[in-house]
């Protein structure tokens, strides 16, 4: 099996964004899976630019990730978030393997003739998402070479379109971790529950899984912390934490896009002349950019520095938090210089701003981050 390396200049990025973007305010109306958009990343080969090169992937880093993810969310944002939770199952694996063989090379076989969906399914309607603590209420019973699965899950991104399921359970013999579940298995029922401001198109609906079966060895342990506390893996701060900041870069960047288009367009009665050649316009314009390139700029920037070496962890959570509120900040100013054209569902400012503020709610969240963080600071005196 081999994946060839993507084609990432601007040019090819920028033809495969373009077709995302045909297709995404329809699939954001009717809710469907849009697997237009997916297919187009698939066909350019960004879904499996993370196979690990002993797979015979590309096995492409974090930065070149990045700029994918930032291609696709400029398209779609739903779609980038589907690529997103790919992308970075596949670079887990490609790092550390931990799929039974028989799943994953199913897996890449798919991928070989299309787009294979994968995503971790963590958040419980009780619990929520794990990103604060406690366990999950979804059980692992161990029955002879197999485990059971039984429990409901929400948020899970991708509903029926998911190859494979990455199950966070709690097992019989007391331990935490995660099931590598095939999504075609008995036993699995989707709900229809994803009614979302954002992101409408991917199917963040909920699932049950009744008496499902999988073989002993899809148990991945997750290790406990110095304190003994099991924490939430997408929690937790590394290169491929900047997956989801990457995908929203590329709304701010379409929301840039789809401002300057229509001010180039508009040309009121009284002004005479488009609205684009007036200082006010242009001022909005530049601010729009500026957030823009903050956003960027923090993002590669980082990623160079944990390539150097640098010693940033304790940052990490920071600047992700600092790029969300350049991505919130971009589009929230350009939809309030137009007023109503860009509350319009016409125009689609109206989406990038609802996709923009979904942002917040990917871990860590931002009232923990600054906590954290003040708390360091006047702890270490730095």
């Amino acid at each position: 099996m081999s994946f060839p390396v993507p084609d990432l200049s601007p040019g090819a990025l920028a033809e495969v964004t373009a077709e995302i973007a045909a297709t995404a305010a329809d699939y954001d109306r009717t809710g469907e899976l849009p697997w237009k958009g997916v297919e187009a990343a698939h066909r350019a080969g960004l879904l499996t630019a993370t196979v690990g090169k002993q797979f015979g992937g590309p096995g492409l880093g974090p930065r070149d990730t990045a700029r994918i993810l930032t291609a696709i969310g400029e398209g779609d944002a739903s779609v980038g978030l589907l690529a997103a939770n790919l992308l970075m199952s596949h670079a887990g694996q490609a790092a550390r393997p931990h799929w039974p063989a028989e799943f994953y090379d199913d897996l890449l076989a798919r991928s070989e003739t299309g787009p294979a969906l994968v995503n971790a399914i963590r958040a419980e309607p009780e619990l929520g998402a794990p990103a604060r603590g406690g366990l999950p209420k979804t059980t692992a019973t161990r029955d002879g070479d197999s485990w059971v699965v039984n429990g409901r899950k929400a948020y899970a991104t991708g509903g029926t379109g998911l190859a494979y399921h990455v199950v966070w359970v709690a097992t019989d013999d007391g331990r935490v971790g995660h099931l590598i579940v095939p999504g075609d298995r008995p036993g699995i029922t989707w709900i229809d529950t994803w009614d979302h401001l954002g992101l409408r198109a991917s199917n963040t609906h909920d699932v049950i899984y009744e008496n499902v079966r999988v073989p002993a060895g899809a148990f991945v342990e997750i290790p406990r912390g110095p304190d003994g506390v099991y924490r939430d893996p997408a929690a937790m701060a590394g290169p491929q934490s900047f997956s989801h900041p990457a995908l929203y870069i590329g709304v701010a960047r379409a929301a840039r896009t789809a401002f300057a288009a229509f001010a180039r367009g508009r040309a009121p009665a009284a002004l005479g002349k488009p609205i684009a050649r007036t200082e006010r316009i242009q001022a909005v314009a530049g601010e729009i950019d500026l957030q823009v390139t903050q956003a960027e700029t923090l993002l590669h920037g980082t990623l160079l520095r944990l390539e150097a070496g640098d010693e940033v962890a304790a940052e990490l959570s920071n600047i992700k938090v600092a790029i969300g509120r350049s991505v919130i900040t971009a589009t929230q100013t350009a939809v309030a210089a137009l007023g109503n054209p860009g509350l319009s569902r016409h125009h689609p400012l109206e989406r990038h701003l609802r996709d923009a503020l979904c942002i917040r709610v990917h871990p860590p969240q931002e009232d923990t981050v600054l906590l954290a963080s003040g708390r360091r600071i006047l702890t270490e005196g730095k």
